[in-house]
This record gives C-alpha cells, sequence and structure tokens, in this order.
C-alpha cells in the first residue's frame, strides 16, 4: 500500500522579541494530510536551526533538548511502521492519537447506527413512532448491505466516508435495492442524520454532505373520486374479513385518519360536545401531533356498526382492524370487485379525505391540515390535490361576483 510520509519540527508563533523562547512544534504528513501537536518544549529562535530541525550547539542544553526531538522522532517512525504492518488505511491523525495515547478503535460507521438505533427503539412512544423505528433499522440495513457489497466488510470507519461514498449509497439503493427516487432518498437522509452526528461529536472533522445536493420528485398522489368511493361503500361484500376492510378504508376516508391511527383509536379519544356533535380528539403515532376532527355521517355510521363487535369490546378499539399487510393485500381484492383500476392502500384513503370528501366540498386547506394533524401547509399540499372541477367551480363563483360588482356599479 504505496504512500507518503514525512516528519518535521519546527518554531510555531512570532519570534521577533530578543531573548524569548517559543513553542516547537512536531508537523507529520501521510498522504498530504497533515497534523500537528505541541512537544512541551521552548526554545532561543536564534539557537534553532530550521534545516536540520534541531537547537543548534553542543553545549548541556541542546544536547538535552536534541536527545529529546530524537526520542519523539524515534516513537512517531514506530508508530509508523507499526500502522505499514498492519496494511490497513491509516491519517496522520492516527498517528498523532496513538502518540497522545488515544489510540482506541476507531468510530465505525454500522456500530455507531447500531446505537442510534437502539436508543431510538427505547424511545419508541415517548420521542418516535414505531414506523420511524422501523424506517431507520430499514436504513442501516441497506448500509450495512451496501457496504458489504462494495468493500466486502462488515464496516468501515467513519472516517472512510466521503461524498464517493454518499454517491455510490444513492445508486446501490436505485438499481441493486429497486427504490424509486425519493424512497432512494429518504433512506439517504436517515444516514445523514448518522453522520451528522458523528460531526457534532467530533467524531469526524468534515461533513461529507456538505457538496451533496438532491432534490426529491413531485409524485402525482392518487384519490378516489365522488363515484369510486360511493361505489365502494354501497358495494354488497360478502366475508367479515373483506367487509372489515373495507369500513376501515371507508372510515379512513371520511375522516382522514392513518392506518396506524385508527387501528389505536380508541372509544375515549370520541367526544361529544354540548350540541350533540361527535369528534375524535387524538394525537397522530407519527408526528405526535395533536388533531380533532369532527365526526361525518358516514364515519359514525361505521363506528356504530361495530361497537358490540367482541374485539372492539375486548381490545378497547373502535373497529376491528387487521395487520396494514393483509389490510392492503385484502383491498386489492375489494377494488377489483368494485371495478376500482386504482392501487388501494390504507395510506390512499387519507388522500381521498384531503381531496374528494373536504377540499373539493370547500373545506379551507388550512382546516383540512389541523385534522390531518400536520404541521405546516406545505405537507397538505403534498396530500391534497385541487382536482380541475373544482377549480372551474371557484371561478365560477368569482366570475359572477365580478359580474355582479360590475352591474351594480354601472347602476349606480
Amino acid at each position: 500500500m504505496g504512500h507518503s510520509f514525512s516528519q518535521l519540527f519546527y518554531l510555531k508563533g512570532k519570534h521577533f522579541q530578543k531573548d524569548v523562547k517559543v513553542p516547537i512544534y512536531l508537523r507529520f504528513t501521510v498522504n498530504g494530510q497533515r497534523s500537528e501537536l505541541s512537544i512541551s518544549r521552548k526554545v532561543d529562535p536564534e539557537k534553532w536551526s530550521p534545516r536540520s530541525g534541531k537547537m543548534e550547539g553542543n553545549n548541556l542544553e541542546a544536547n538535552e533538548l536534541n536527545s529529546y526531538l530524537d526520542a519523539i522522532r524515534n516513537k512517531i517512525n514506530k508508530i509508523h511502521a507499526r500502522l505499514v504492518d498492519e496494511n490497513k488505511p491509516f491519517t496522520s491523525s492516527d498517528i498523532k492519537d496513538k502518540y497522545l495515547g488515544k489510540d482506541a478503535k476507531p468510530k465505525m460507521l454500522v456500530q455507531l447506527f447500531d446505537e442510534h438505533n437502539q436508543q431510538m427503539k427505547k424511545l419508541v412512544g415517548i420521542e418516535f413512532a414505531l414506523g420511524t423505528y422501523k424506517r431507520y433499522h430499514t436504513s442501516r440495513n441497506h448500509v450495512a448491505e451496501f457496504i458489504k457489497s462494495e468493500y466486502g466488510r462488515t464496516d468501515i470507519p467513519l472516517r472512510d466516508v466521503n461524498l464517493k461514498f454518499i454517491k455510490g449509497l444513492e445508486y446501490f439503493l436505485k438499481v441493486t435495492k429497486d427504490c424509486n427516487h425519493n424512497s432512494a432518498l429518504k433512506y439517504v437522509n436517515n444516514f445523514k442524520k448518522i453522520i451528522r452526528m458523528a460531526v457534532a461529536n467530533e467524531w469526524i472533522s468534515k461533513d461529507p454532505f456538505y457538496n451533496y445536493k438532491v432534490k426529491f420528485k413531485t409524485v402525482e398522489r392518487e384519490f378516489l373520486s365522488k363515484e369510486e368511493l360511493q361505489r365502494l361503500k354501497d358495494k354488497e361484500i360478502e366475508g367479515e374479513r373483506l367487509g372489515v376492510v373495507r369500513d376501515m378504508f371507508v372510515l379512513c376516508c371520511y375522516t382522514g385518519l392513518a392506518y396506524v391511527d385508527v387501528q389505536t383509536l380508541t372509544p375515549d379519544e370520541i367526544y361529544q360536545n354540548k350540541n350533540g356533535s361527535y369528534y375524535i380528539k387524538s394525537k397522530r403515532s407519527k408526528t405526535d401531533t395533536n388533531f380533532t376532527i369532527p365526526l361525518l355521517p358516514t364515519a359514525l355510521a361505521i363506528i356504530e356498526k361495530y361497537k358490540d363487535h367482541p374485539k372492539v369490546i375486548h381490545k378497547n378499539c373502535v373497529i376491528p382492524v387487521l395487520s396494514n399487510q393483509k389490510s392492503n393485500a385484502y383491498l386489492k381484492e375489494i377494488a377489483d370487485r368494485c371495478d376500482i383500476k386504482k392501487n388501494l392502500t390504507t395510506h390512499l384513503a387519507r388522500h381521498t379525505f384531503a381531496t374528494t370528501v373536504t377540499l373539493t366540498n370547500g373545506v379551507p386547506i388550512e382546516t383540512v391540515g389541523k385534522m390531518l394533524g400536520h404541521k405546516n401547509l406545505r405537507t397538505t399540499q403534498h396530500y391534497a390535490k385541487i382536482i380541475d372541477s373544482k377549480v372551474e367551480e371557484d371561478m365560477a363563483i368569482l366570475k359572477e361576483k365580478l359580474a355582479e360588482m360590475a352591474a351594480k356599479k354601472k347602476g349606480e
């Protein structure tokens, strides 16, 4: 493994004042990378030889200092030789750390990812949602697979992570793991948090993400039209499992609840106000954000339908929800029965609430965002696609108002 190495003793500081000693420093360079350290000695600049890196003269002071410098030089050479024998990459910082006694094993990437995820797991339900932890766990596995594929190792030092590594990881996610563009970038962003943590703790000196620029692609999110939603509601479905999944999906379409939130919804989170209206008051599992949703008649009817179901009574839930994986599988069968060509998933119901049920019927986007439990309007805009008919309808109303104003002004 070819590399360059050199070391040099030099004086650091201004040497203009007469008879004032200045500190001696040692600089060593490995493959162009420099590190320096103080040797805790000072010398009169007039008695120092920059060429030899020693104190001039043959007196007791010069001999003692030069012997001390030789001892340090020999120690550095031995450290360098030992690192060369190990046949592993090393830097000038490694030599410095070993000389100073900081020769602990370098911080490793996958090891740090594991430490982060173990802490996150303990905070699930306190600071993080279970889904967030699962995404970081998946991200960790992708990084580990990339290291195995690219380097033939189970882990690498944090200092080896650079821009080439990051771009290689993105390419690996898209090509080998078959992730779409946005999914790949989300995994890279999770990995980015680990690197930023390493920078903050000074385990690495530079942020390899500094010159990494990415842009997420805009995704057109599907939702059910008014006609498709009505067809789904009216369809006679035999079999309890398919019926429960259909009702859960429709409930989400009329409340905007995410799968995990409808799964954990309890009767205690359903309130009745003084006017007799019912509403859900709960907290989003994903973002820990409070939300309030007035219950529309369709949603209230579904909750009422299952209030005496054994699972609802014993599990303290409002509807006997199946697993997300099973629900999505059954939704595909339900879509076929209802002649719906779209890929029905539990999350598509949330899009349908945002678009078909609320925005299309004139509910302001700010109100929709609050019911969805969003922290900012931009997130709501990703879910809510205002269809052309609604735009035409709103502009027709504006056109009428402008015509009335013009007629009124003309009559004055």
